[in-house]
This record gives structure tokens, C-alpha cells and sequence, in this order.
């Protein structure tokens, strides 16, 4: 074998044993992975992301999936003839819409169901009506009546630990039931956040449209790879933080609060995120972490 070859081989090897304390510290952990935006509407990485977390799984990671489908449900609405409308970032959920978004959400689950499955790990697609897993309230938007839309209020995770202990991988369409059986359309962000929390998980995954936090968005220069609860919480309260990551970053702070080790929020778009957040030294996006975890490394 010729040195340029050997090289290669050295170097693969290198990779993995930057990957074994990793694999150490999470074996059979609980992750939680938020998958949507454009990490979903790309074929390519589609798979890439599946790929990820089936890899996860094999070795020895407990990763769960809640997965939104936001692209194809407006798709869909307007195929039907209705234009999607969305207040403070909550899409308007009327029955027809509730209906159409049950319907993709069904479909993009058993998509992804299928594409574990075709890598050799079992998984189970359900949705946050079967078990009773998530229970909702109406969630108003300032008040605003906005139909079908879920506020989870309650987590049943023992569907999740069972089949978890029978080494399925779970994929969560976030959709819920209230107290009169009515069903609901609910953010994923809001559902992967609460169903963290409820299974203790050791670490939350955002696969987002963007690289991660910045003091200034504007410049790229001010990204932000590492923060704790409290300096998330002086970023937001500062300002820096709006539009969509605003609520982002508020369900991360509570998730770091209520006992999930840490929060990451990744860029979606990079081929294999996960793994080279989860099993390199430097990570590729922005982690939230408690407090003390920064009082102890100090």
C-alpha cells in the first residue's frame, strides 16, 4: 500500500477515535432530533439526515425524530385552492386545513418510516394521538382565535420508552388531541421541545435553515458556538434575537431548565450535521448549556 493510501486510512481511523468518547458519554442516551425546513424539502439531504440518525442508533444512541412538514401542507392547501396564512409565524388551522395537515403529516411520516427501515434499523411512525402522547390546549396567538393549533400541555413518553426498550427508532408527526378528543395541529418545534423533556433526553437537536446564533446576524463574524441559559436569556431580552429563532430560542432555554442536558441548534442544509456536532471536538452549531455546566468547567 503506498503512503498516499495509508494516509487515507490513518486518517479515517483518527476520525473514529475523536468519536469514541462521544460515543461513550451518549451510549444509550436519549436525542432528540427536530427535523424540518429545508433539511426536508432536499432530497439529498434527506437522506443524509436519516443516514445520521440511523448511525446513531447503531451505535448504541436512543435518537427519536419529530419531524414538521410545513412546505408540503402549505403545498397541498393551495392545491385545494386556499392560500396559507400564517399569523406571528402559527399557521391558520381551519378543519379543511387541520385535515390536509394530518394528511401530509401522515405521509411525510411513513416516508421517513420507510427510509430507516431501507437502512436496517427498525422504526415506528406515530403521532401525538396515539397513546395519548401529546395533549393540547388551544394555543391563542395574542390573543387571536387561530383554529386547530395545539399548546402541548401534557406528555405521555411511556408509548416512547416502550418502544425505545424494544430498539425501535420513534418518528413523531406533531399532531395532538385535547380534552374533547378534537385534534391539533402543533409547531414542531413546541412538540420536539416537550417531548424532550418529558423523556429526560440528554441532548435536543434544531435542524434549522441557518448556521446557528449570532450576536448580529449581519455579521458572520459574531456566531456564537457555546451559551448558557443565562446568556441566552440576555440575548433575548438585548434584542438580538427575532423572527422565527426568537420562539426557537425561548423553547431552547426551557428545555436546558426542565432537565435536557443541553440544546444544539444546527444548520440543516450541511451534509451530516449531526454527526459532526455529536462526534467531533469543535461541533458544527450553537449549544445551549445550564449554568452550572459553565460554574464547573471555569
Amino acid at each position: 500500500m503506498d503512503q498516499k493510501n495509508m494516509d487515507k486510512i490513518l486518517q479515517k481511523a483518527e476520525v473514529l477515535i475523536e468519536a469514541l468518547p462521544y460515543i461513550q458519554r451518549f451510549n444509550r442516551r436519549i436525542i432528540v432530533i427536530k427535523y424540518g425546513g429545508s433539511a426536508m424539502a432536499n432530497e439529498e439531504l434527506q437522506k443524509n439526515v436519516i443516514k445520521d440518525a440511523a448511525l446513531l442508533k447503531l451505535v448504541g444512541f436512543k435518537p427519536i425524530i419529530v419531524h414538521g412538514g410545513g412546505k408540503a401542507i402549505s403545498k397541498w392547501v393551495s392545491k385545494v385552492g386556499k392560500e396559507a396564512e400564517f399569523v406571528n409565524g402559527l399557521r391558520v388551522t381551519d378543519d379543511e386545513t387541520m385535515e390536509i395537515a394530518e394528511m401530509v403529516l401522515g405521509k411525510v411520516n411513513k416516508t421517513l418510516v420507510a427510509m430507516v427501515e431501507e437502512l436496517g434499523v427498525r422504526a415506528i411512525g406515530i403521532s401525538g394521538k396515539d397513546g395519548a402522547l401529546l395533549k393540547v390546549d388551544k394555543k391563542l396567538s395574542n390573543g387571536k382565535d387561530i383554529g386547530f393549533v395545539g399548546d402541548v400541555k401534557e406528555v405521555n413518553p411511556s408509548i416512547l420508552f416502550d418502544l425505545l426498550e424494544k430498539d425501535f427508532l420513534p418518528i413523531i408527526a406533531p399532531i395532538g388531541l385535547d380534552d374533547d378528543y378534537n385534534t391539533y395541529n402543533i409547531n414542531a418545534d413546541d412538540a420536539a421541545c416537550a417531548i424532550a423533556k418529558a423523556v429526560g433526553a440528554e441532548k435536543l437537536a434544531f435542524l434549522t435553515d441557518i448556521k446557528g446564533l449570532y450576536k448580529d446576524i449581519n455579521d458572520p463574524n459574531s456566531f456564537i458556538s457555546e451559551l448558557t441559559v443565562s446568556e441566552a436569556k440576555g440575548l433575548i431580552d438585548s434584542g438580538c434575537i427575532g423572527g422565527g429563532m426568537l420562539p426557537k430560542l425561548n423553547n431552547c432555554t426551557d428545555a436546558v431548565e426542565q432537565g435536557v442536558n443541553r440544546v444544539v441548534i444546527l444548520d440543516g442544509r450541511i451534509l451530516h450535521c449531526l454527526l459532526l456536532e455529536i462526534f467531533t471536538n469543535e461541533g458544527i452549531g450553537s449549544q445551549i448549556i445550564p449554568d452550572e455546566e459553565r460554574k464547573t468547567m471555569a
